[in-house]
């Protein structure tokens, strides 16, 4: 992604009073692009063709005046930052203009610092909606392990969001497979340090005597084999974001440097006897209590209070059942997107059973399991029989030599939500796929039913025709 640039458009038929503005506001803000236009038509045909973040409009024009400009201009791009200039006389007018979408308005004459006031936060708010909508970009998008429209999930986009835009140390929370590591991307691609470099440390991967070499370098002689000054991941990641996954295997010793990076924003590598100052942001992850660390005194408390500034829980797949079904035909869409086969349908009833299924190994499971389903099954749509034998070359969860037998509990679910699946086709088929009377008929509220539907992947509109 580009760094962000923002363009300021100036509006008036005074030609002279419009590239003064101009000058001065690339004077104060050098960062920015500003042009100068003289009419409302004209000022239409530039956002066509090149865009603007703010614009700055005179109210009174020959022509199309600043109110029908504003509407105009709201039409092409709703979010566009738009400030009214006007003389004394018209400020009830420009009330309504801000009434009617206008950020602010500035009177004539304008003062320096009046004008870089209003024109700062502008462009501030026009930064927020540009990184906002590229968020969303981001989260609608099918990716993996943030699929679905659960509760959940939806709380887990608008935290990601939030602590998308601060500064602040994170910690990314969950489970194994839930999807820490997607969560944490999203956040960096979301920050302002997108541009910047994302470095990603496995600690349990990095021997306890190299976490610290790793982390905050080493110069030449530090110790044996230290043959030349290398710089940590710290460095590495300056500017951007380092993300410490699992955090809590990390040693005491350790700990202790860690937590002076935090406090001083400054490294010393090992052997060295100068600091340097750093700026990466650090968003750890873990799956472990860490409350529980440090009552056993194996996680310091005050490190545990400098990440976990901002707190994101990732939820499991228990706390979003009614998304496995979408999660599980985009899993299988992906998996025959990679062998290069064609798209298959995924049977309700095997969709219900994926939905009472346990998942411990949460989504990364679900995936895995997907990816059986689409390498054992060679027909169109996947059915039971395929389900049975993808679970036949391993048991539940993955643990091989179990030959597919499930817990009474997994057993009971299966059985009950494939006469769940065939209950409720039969009903909607009856009922012609009129859902209020297919509620009626089974004695179920019409918003319980709409669950099961939802549970299940089924469209009433589908059975309409039969």
């Amino acid at each position: 992604m580009s760094e962000y640039s923002p363009r300021v458009l100036v509006v008036d038929d005074e030609a002279d009073f419009a590239r003064g503005l101009v000058r001065l506001l690339q004077a104060e803000f050098p960062r920015i692009a500003a042009d100068a236009v003289y009419s409302g038509e004209e000022a239409l045909r530039f956002l066509d063709e090149r865009g603007a973040d703010v614009v700055l409009t005179d109210l009174r024009m020959p022509g199309m005046d600043g109110l029908v400009f504003l509407a105009e201009a709201l039409v092409r791009d709703p979010h566009l930052t738009v400030l009214i200039l006007t003389a004394h006389g018209s400020i009830e007018t420009a009330v309504q203009a801000v009434r009617k979408g206008a950020y602010d308005f500035l009177t004539k004459p304008v003062s320096g610092d009046e004008l870089f006031r209003v024109v700062g936060k502008s462009l501030e708010r026009s930064r927020l909606v540009a990184e906002n909508r590229r968020l969303q970009e981001l989260l609608v998008s099918p990716n993996d392990m943030l699929v679905g429209e659960s509760p959940a999930m939806q709380r887990l986009r608008q935290a990601i969001a939030a602590v998308a835009r601060a500064e602040y140390p994170v910690l990314v929370r969950g489970e194994s497979g839930a999807g820490k590591e997607r969560v944490v991307r999203f956040i960096h691609a979301a920050s302002s340090r997108s541009t910047k470099p994302l470095v990603v440390v496995n600690c349990p991967a990095v021997p306890e005597n190299l976490m610290e070499s790793e982390l905050f370098g080493h110069v030449k002689g530090a110790f044996t084999g230290a043959d030349r000054d290398r710089r940590g991941l710290f460095a590495a990641a300056d500017g951007g974001t380092l993300h410490l996954d699992e955090i809590g295997d990390i040693s005491p010793a350790v700990q202790i440097k860690l937590l002076r990076v935090l406090q001083e924003r400054e490294v010393r590598p090992v052997g060295g006897s100068k600091t340097f100052r750093v700026d990466a942001r650090v968003v750890a992850s873990t799956n472990q209590d860490l409350e529980g660390k440090i009552a056993n005194h194996t996680f310091r408390e005050d490190l545990y209070y400098r990440l976990n500034v901002l707190t994101v829980h990732v939820p499991p797949l228990r706390e979003r059942a009614e998304d496995i079904p979408v999660l599980a035909r985009h899993f299988l869409n992906q998996a025959t997107k990679e062998m290069g086969a064609a798209e298959k349908a995924v049977a309700p009833e095997v969709l219900a059973w994926l939905a009472g299924r346990d998942w411990p190994g949460n989504a990364r499971e679900l995936q895995n399991f997907m990816r059986r389903l689409a390498v054992f099954c060679p027909e169109p749509e996947v059915s039971m029989r395929w389900v049975r034998m993808a679970e036949s070359g391993a048991g539940p969860g993955g643990r091989p030599g179990e030959a597919g037998l499930s817990s009474y509990k997994q057993a009971k679910a299966r059985v009950l939500n494939q006469f769940t699946a065939g209950y409720v086709q039969e009903l909607l088929r009856a009922c012609k796929g009129n859902v209020s009377e297919a509620a009626r008929v089974s004695g179920l509220s019409r918003v319980a039913m709409q669950k099961i539907l939802a549970r299940l992947g089924l469209d009433a509109r589908g059975f309409k025709a039969e």
